[in-house]
Protein backbone atom coordinates (compact mmCIF):
# COMPACT_ATOMS: atom_id res chain seq x y z
CA UNK A 1 0.00 0.00 0.00
CA UNK A 2 1.47 3.33 -1.04
CA UNK A 3 1.83 5.96 1.68
CA UNK A 4 -0.31 9.07 1.42
CA UNK A 5 1.44 11.78 -0.60
CA UNK A 6 3.03 14.48 1.51
CA UNK A 7 2.06 18.10 0.86
CA UNK A 8 4.60 20.07 -1.13
CA UNK A 9 6.72 22.39 1.04
CA UNK A 10 5.91 26.09 0.83
CA UNK A 11 8.23 27.99 -1.45
CA UNK A 12 10.29 30.66 0.30
CA UNK A 13 11.01 33.84 -1.67
CA UNK A 14 14.37 35.27 -0.63
CA UNK A 15 15.93 38.71 -0.93
CA UNK A 16 18.36 37.37 -3.55
CA UNK A 17 15.47 36.33 -5.78
CA UNK A 18 13.86 39.78 -5.47
CA UNK A 19 17.21 41.53 -6.09
CA UNK A 20 17.47 39.76 -9.45
CA UNK A 21 14.23 41.32 -10.71
CA UNK A 22 14.11 44.54 -12.77
CA UNK A 23 13.41 47.66 -10.69
CA UNK A 24 9.78 48.85 -10.58
CA UNK A 25 8.54 45.51 -11.90
CA UNK A 26 5.60 43.38 -10.72
CA UNK A 27 6.34 40.05 -9.03
CA UNK A 28 3.47 37.58 -8.77
CA UNK A 29 3.85 35.49 -5.63
CA UNK A 30 3.23 31.78 -6.23
CA UNK A 31 0.23 30.40 -4.36
CA UNK A 32 1.21 29.50 -0.80
CA UNK A 33 4.67 31.07 -1.04
CA UNK A 34 6.27 32.80 1.95
CA UNK A 35 8.23 36.02 1.62
CA UNK A 36 11.12 36.62 4.01
CA UNK A 37 11.39 39.94 5.84
CA UNK A 38 14.59 40.76 3.91
CA UNK A 39 12.80 40.00 0.64
CA UNK A 40 10.03 42.44 1.59
CA UNK A 41 12.60 45.13 2.32
CA UNK A 42 14.40 44.45 -0.96
CA UNK A 43 11.13 44.76 -2.89
CA UNK A 44 10.36 48.10 -1.26
CA UNK A 45 13.88 49.38 -1.94
CA UNK A 46 13.74 48.42 -5.64
CA UNK A 47 10.15 49.60 -6.18
CA UNK A 48 8.89 46.09 -6.94
CA UNK A 49 5.17 45.47 -6.56
CA UNK A 50 4.32 42.17 -4.84
CA UNK A 51 1.09 40.69 -6.13
CA UNK A 52 -0.65 37.61 -4.75
CA UNK A 53 -0.98 34.91 -7.40
CA UNK A 54 -4.08 32.87 -8.10
CA UNK A 55 -4.17 29.15 -7.43
CA UNK A 56 -3.47 27.47 -10.81
CA UNK A 57 -6.25 24.92 -10.37
CA UNK A 58 -8.99 27.45 -9.63
CA UNK A 59 -11.08 28.42 -12.65
CA UNK A 60 -12.74 31.15 -10.59
CA UNK A 61 -9.35 32.65 -9.78
CA UNK A 62 -8.46 33.00 -13.47
CA UNK A 63 -11.45 35.18 -14.43
CA UNK A 64 -13.30 35.45 -11.14
CA UNK A 65 -14.52 38.79 -9.87
CA UNK A 66 -15.57 38.79 -6.24
CA UNK A 67 -18.72 40.88 -5.96
CA UNK A 68 -20.42 41.76 -2.72
CA UNK A 69 -22.80 44.37 -1.33
CA UNK A 70 -24.77 45.39 1.69
CA UNK A 71 -28.52 46.02 1.52
CA UNK A 72 -27.96 49.44 -0.05
CA UNK A 73 -25.95 47.93 -2.90
CA UNK A 74 -27.90 44.69 -3.34
CA UNK A 75 -29.94 45.79 -6.38
CA UNK A 76 -26.89 47.18 -8.18
CA UNK A 77 -24.91 44.02 -7.41
CA UNK A 78 -27.62 41.94 -9.05
CA UNK A 79 -27.62 44.24 -12.09
CA UNK A 80 -23.84 44.05 -12.47
CA UNK A 81 -23.50 40.26 -12.33
CA UNK A 82 -24.81 39.60 -15.88
CA UNK A 83 -22.78 42.56 -17.13
CA UNK A 84 -19.61 40.96 -15.78
CA UNK A 85 -20.49 37.79 -17.66
CA UNK A 86 -20.88 39.86 -20.85
CA UNK A 87 -17.37 41.19 -20.28
CA UNK A 88 -16.03 37.66 -20.05
CA UNK A 89 -15.66 37.39 -16.28
CA UNK A 90 -17.05 34.95 -13.74
CA UNK A 91 -18.84 36.86 -10.96
CA UNK A 92 -18.37 35.23 -7.56
CA UNK A 93 -21.33 36.44 -5.49
CA UNK A 94 -20.38 36.78 -1.82
CA UNK A 95 -23.67 38.33 -0.66
CA UNK A 96 -25.77 39.88 0.58
CA UNK A 97 -28.66 38.02 -1.04
CA UNK A 98 -31.57 40.29 -0.16
CA UNK A 99 -32.40 43.90 0.66
CA UNK A 100 -32.63 43.11 4.38
CA UNK A 101 -30.39 45.36 6.49
CA UNK A 102 -26.85 44.04 7.02
CA UNK A 103 -23.42 45.46 7.94
CA UNK A 104 -21.19 46.50 5.04
CA UNK A 105 -17.82 45.59 6.68
CA UNK A 106 -18.75 41.91 6.60
CA UNK A 107 -19.18 41.93 2.84
CA UNK A 108 -16.19 44.17 2.17
CA UNK A 109 -14.10 41.66 4.11
CA UNK A 110 -15.49 38.73 2.13
CA UNK A 111 -14.58 40.27 -1.22
CA UNK A 112 -11.24 41.66 -0.05
CA UNK A 113 -10.28 38.28 1.37
CA UNK A 114 -11.03 36.56 -1.93
CA UNK A 115 -8.74 39.01 -3.73
CA UNK A 116 -5.95 38.94 -1.15
CA UNK A 117 -5.91 35.12 -1.11
CA UNK A 118 -5.76 34.93 -4.92
CA UNK A 119 -9.16 33.26 -5.27
CA UNK A 120 -10.35 36.08 -7.55
CA UNK A 121 -8.44 38.42 -9.82
CA UNK A 122 -10.31 41.50 -8.58
CA UNK A 123 -13.26 42.53 -6.47
CA UNK A 124 -16.25 44.86 -6.50
CA UNK A 125 -18.05 45.96 -3.33
CA UNK A 126 -21.17 48.12 -3.31
CA UNK A 127 -22.86 50.00 -0.51
CA UNK A 128 -24.81 53.24 -0.34
CA UNK A 129 -21.86 55.60 -0.75
CA UNK A 130 -18.91 53.25 -1.32
CA UNK A 131 -16.83 54.94 1.36
CA UNK A 132 -17.19 52.56 4.29
CA UNK A 133 -16.63 49.48 2.15
CA UNK A 134 -13.48 51.04 0.72
CA UNK A 135 -12.15 51.72 4.22
CA UNK A 136 -12.94 48.18 5.39
CA UNK A 137 -11.46 46.49 2.32
CA UNK A 138 -8.22 48.46 2.64
CA UNK A 139 -7.65 46.96 6.07
CA UNK A 140 -6.93 43.61 4.39
CA UNK A 141 -3.22 43.23 3.52
CA UNK A 142 -2.65 43.00 -0.21
CA UNK A 143 -5.82 44.86 -1.13
CA UNK A 144 -5.79 48.26 -2.80
CA UNK A 145 -9.44 49.33 -2.84
CA UNK A 146 -10.56 52.36 -4.80
CA UNK A 147 -13.84 54.26 -4.57
CA UNK A 148 -14.67 55.38 -8.11
CA UNK A 149 -17.52 57.63 -9.17
CA UNK A 150 -16.68 58.41 -12.81
CA UNK A 151 -14.54 57.12 -15.68
CA UNK A 152 -11.56 59.33 -14.83
CA UNK A 153 -11.26 57.95 -11.29
CA UNK A 154 -11.70 54.40 -12.63
CA UNK A 155 -8.78 54.82 -15.05
CA UNK A 156 -6.60 56.56 -12.48
CA UNK A 157 -7.22 53.95 -9.78
CA UNK A 158 -5.97 51.19 -12.05
CA UNK A 159 -3.19 52.87 -14.02
CA UNK A 160 -1.70 54.99 -11.24
CA UNK A 161 -2.58 53.05 -8.09
CA UNK A 162 -2.84 49.41 -9.25
CA UNK A 163 -6.25 49.02 -7.59
CA UNK A 164 -7.46 45.44 -7.28
CA UNK A 165 -10.82 46.14 -5.67
CA UNK A 166 -13.46 48.65 -6.77
CA UNK A 167 -16.09 50.12 -4.47
CA UNK A 168 -19.23 51.84 -5.71
CA UNK A 169 -21.89 53.97 -4.06
CA UNK A 170 -25.25 52.75 -5.29
CA UNK A 171 -26.98 55.79 -3.87
CA UNK A 172 -24.75 58.21 -5.77
CA UNK A 173 -24.47 56.81 -9.31
CA UNK A 174 -26.89 55.32 -11.83
CA UNK A 175 -26.73 51.67 -12.91
CA UNK A 176 -25.65 52.80 -16.39
CA UNK A 177 -22.75 54.84 -15.02
CA UNK A 178 -21.83 51.95 -12.73
CA UNK A 179 -21.53 49.66 -15.74
CA UNK A 180 -19.32 52.18 -17.54
CA UNK A 181 -17.11 52.52 -14.47
CA UNK A 182 -16.79 48.75 -14.09
CA UNK A 183 -15.91 48.29 -17.77
CA UNK A 184 -13.30 51.07 -17.68
CA UNK A 185 -11.82 49.90 -14.38
CA UNK A 186 -11.44 46.30 -15.52
CA UNK A 187 -10.07 47.18 -18.95
CA UNK A 188 -7.44 49.67 -17.72
CA UNK A 189 -4.07 47.97 -17.19
CA UNK A 190 -1.73 48.75 -14.32
CA UNK A 191 0.86 51.35 -15.19
CA UNK A 192 4.58 50.69 -14.90
CA UNK A 193 7.66 52.77 -14.17
CA UNK A 194 6.87 55.62 -11.76
CA UNK A 195 3.42 54.23 -10.94
CA UNK A 196 4.82 50.82 -9.98
CA UNK A 197 7.52 52.49 -7.88
CA UNK A 198 4.93 54.47 -5.93
CA UNK A 199 2.65 51.49 -5.43
CA UNK A 200 5.64 49.58 -4.08
CA UNK A 201 5.98 52.27 -1.44
CA UNK A 202 2.33 51.76 -0.49
CA UNK A 203 3.08 48.05 -0.14
CA UNK A 204 6.12 48.82 1.99
CA UNK A 205 4.00 50.89 4.38
CA UNK A 206 1.50 48.05 4.67
CA UNK A 207 4.24 45.49 5.30
CA UNK A 208 5.83 47.71 7.94
CA UNK A 209 2.67 47.75 10.02
CA UNK A 210 1.54 44.16 9.44
CA UNK A 211 4.85 42.36 9.90
CA UNK A 212 4.81 39.95 12.82
CA UNK A 213 7.61 39.59 15.35
CA UNK A 214 8.47 36.22 13.75
CA UNK A 215 9.02 37.91 10.42
CA UNK A 216 11.38 40.61 11.67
Amino acid sequence: MNPDPQPAPRRVITAAEIAALPPASVFVLPAGARLTALAQEEAAKRGIVLQAGAHPDSAAAQRGIAIAADHGGFALKEALKPFLVELGYDPVDLGTHSAESVDYPDFALAAAGAVAQGRCVAGIVIDGAGIGSCMAANKVPGVRASLCYDLATARNAREHNHANLLTLGAGLISPDLARQIVRTWLQTPWGGDRHARRVAKITAIEQRFTRTDAGR
